[in-house]
């Protein structure tokens, strides 16, 4: 197995330089976050579309209330002709 330490050191005496470059009181969100930003946008877009086609295919009655089901009955019970009336 190859000695890791030597490749270690050369990159560390190459990347600390770089590092003492950045200012360490400004910090940006980069490349990086930019791109997972527009793909979790993207995964909301597509995931909202699905869910409004989902929605519109959605075809289903409200069930009666109690009060909706005793004013029915006594409306149908009015309209119908009474069967001793004969």
């Amino acid at each position: 197995m190859p000695d890791m330490s030597a490749s270690v050191s050369l990159a560390m005496t190459h990347l600390v330089p770089l590092a003492k470059e950045v200012d360490e009181n400004k910090v940006t969100p980069g490349v990086l976050g930019f791109i997972v930003f527009a793909v979790m946008a993207l995964a909301v877009w597509a995931l909202m579309k699905s869910m409004n086609k989902h929605m519109s295919r959605v075809d289903f009655k409200e069930p009666e209330t109690g009060s909706a089901k005793a004013g029915s009955a006594k409306a149908e019970a009015a309209s119908e002709p009474s069967a001793d009336k004969g």
